[in-house]
């Protein structure tokens, strides 16, 4: 299946958890949006029966400091977004409605692969108009405590230069580039789970987060010691899960990326701030089809098959 035409999935379906921050049960149903209709939250359950569309981009994100929230709190936020997003993103998925009856997108195991599983048991399909895409053209750079976040130039598709730093033998630094691609994620990224340190728990529920955070669906840090009994699922999972939250949180876009995501030490808020730098400069970016952007460029786009908020601190 080409990326030159938008992608909806082919039929509805639903998912159950709970919120790894609220601890609530959740529902979501998923489900096939018309051409041009982009990636949508419809949150039901409101007081007095009421229910809010909001739409997955970066100009709707009201917080991003332990996870992606978008939407207003008072009139119906939506958090945690980012591994669902990544998901969705990974799969070339242009257009969906995601109807939730509650505040957090379900935690599940931590990752994308549920989510991933969840698009492969319905499967995806092709509509009539071109696909968009946002190609970078000049580098954009957000900085803050020596940590930064930029997009450059890339004629390759979109890749992602990820490195991280932490003062713990277990994690120490870590770097991954991945030139992604609905393989690439699958193969590399979609099992990466959301990660926490012990000694943040007790802080954090105090404030309200990781009210259902578990050993099931969190690799839990103490020290230099990973407590879950099966261990990592890859050696450097942590590297791979950051890399996995810079996906979700990179999909806000609102359309693929034609350029090259570098990071460093860097978290929600700064994923989401260099998009944000991105669209404040008109000349930093244009919008284009496949259909008119030339042999080069399409050669250079993957290609997609039907397949298949974190604890961890910015």
């Amino acid at each position: 299946m080409s990326f030159s035409r938008q992608v909806t999935l082919a039929r509805r379906t639903r998912l159950s958890g709970h919120g790894v921050h609220s601890g609530q049960p959740v529902t979501l149903v998923l489900g096939p949006a018309p051409e041009n209709h982009g990636i949508k939250f419809l949150r039901k359950g409101l007081e007095g029966g009421r229910e809010r569309l909001v739409g997955a981009t970066h100009d709707a994100v009201s917080a991003s400091e332990l996870c992606t929230i978008i939407g207003d709190h008072d009139s119906g936020a939506i958090s945690t977004i980012e591994h669902l997003m990544a998901a969705v993103y990974a799969s070339g998925i242009d257009n969906l409605l995601v109807e939730i009856d509650g505040a957090e997108v379900p935690i599940m195991d931590g990752s994308s692969a549920p989510f991933i599983a969840l698009i492969d048991r319905v499967g995806v399909t092709k509509q009539n108009a071109a696909r968009r895409y946002l190609r970078v053209l000049k580098p954009v750079r957000v900085e803050k405590d020596g940590k930064f976040s930029e997009l450059v130039p890339y004629t390759g598709g979109f890749r992602l230069t990820v490195e991280i730093d932490f003062p713990t033998a277990l994690i120490g630094r870590q770097k991954k580039t991945l030139d992604l691609t609905p393989q690439s994620f699958r193969d590399e990224l979609q099992h990466a789970r959301t990660f926490g340190f012990l000694k943040d728990v007790d802080r954090l529920r105090q404030a309200g987060f990781a009210l259902g955070a578990s050993l099931d669906n969190t690799v839990a840090i103490d020290g230099d010691t990973v407590l879950n009994p099966e261990g990592l699922r890859y050696g450097d999972e942590f590297i791979r899960h950051k890399m996995l939250d810079a996906v979700g949180d990179l999909s806000l876009a609102g359309m693929p990326i034609l350029g090259h995501f570098r990071s460093w030490c860097s978290g929600h808020r700064m994923n989401v701030a260099v998009l944000e730098a991105l669209f404040a400069d008109r000349s930093a970016y244009e919008i284009i089809e496949e259909k008119r952007a030339g042999a080069p460029l399409g050669q250079a786009l993957p290609r997609v098959a039907a397949m298949a908020c974190a604890p961890a601190r910015d």
